[in-house]
């Protein structure tokens, strides 16, 4: 399954029309000791770059913004009561959420793994 990553640190990744987005393990790292995740409510509809869900952690609040359009059709339900999955395992178990993407065309200008990790690097 393709993966792609967002300059705001937020991966993607594609299973036919549908995606799990969740965020980087640079992004995790920055934000340190995750205490609290809002997820979005299934049904939502998101737009590319729109808020999408809230986490929290020892030294601030962030927004996690959604990587393209869609409609969430699942939240990960374990990070209500295990916040630490996104600190433990930020790019398998700590995903944030599901969506039905509306316009794959979207996914043009997200970056590859290659293209993220040299922008992480120029940080």
């Amino acid at each position: 399954m393709p993966r792609y990553f967002t300059d705001e640190h937020e991966w993607i990744e594609v299973d036919g029309d549908n995606a799990t987005v969740g965020i980087t393990d640079y992004a995790q790292e920055q934000l340190g000791d995750i205490v609290f995740v809002e997820l979005p409510d299934v049904g939502a509809m998101l737009d590319k770059g729109g808020d999408a869900a809230v986490v929290e952690s020892v030294k601030a609040a962030s927004d996690i913004y959604a990587p393209v359009s869609g409609e969430v059709i699942e939240a990960n339900a374990a990070l209500e009561d295990d916040p630490e999955l996104v600190n433990n395992s930020p790019e398998e178990e700590g995903w944030f959420f599901k969506l039905a993407i509306s316009d794959k065309a979207e996914l043009e200008g997200l970056m590859d793994a290659k293209a993220y990790k040299a922008f992480c690097d120029e940080l």
